[in-house]
C-alpha cells in the first residue's frame, strides 16, 4: 500500500519530535563551544596587543640608542 500525503506528514512530525531535543541539546553545546572560542580569541588578541606594545617601545629605545651614536 503506497504511502499518501497524510502518511508523511505524520511520519514527518514522528521525525521531528523525536530529534527535536537532541538538535536543541546539541546547538546548546555549540554556543558553549563558541563562547569558549572567543575567550581564547580575545587572550590571543590581548597577548599579541601586548607584545607588539613591548616591540614597538623597544624600538623607540634602540632607535634612541642609535641616535646617540
Amino acid at each position: 500500500m503506497p504511502l499518501d500525503k497524510n502518511d508523511l506528514r505524520q511520519i514527518k512530525e514522528t521525525v521531528v519530535e523525536a530529534v527535536d531535543p537532541y538538535f536543541v541539546a546539541i546547538q546548546k553545546d555549540f554556543e558553549q563551544v563558541y563562547l569558549r572560542l572567543d575567550r581564547i580569541e580575545n587572550l590571543i588578541l590581548d597577548d599579541h596587543k601586548k607584545r607588539i606594545e613591548k616591540l614597538e617601545e623597544g624600538l623607540k629605545e634602540l632607535k634612541g640608542l642609535l641616535a646617540v651614536k
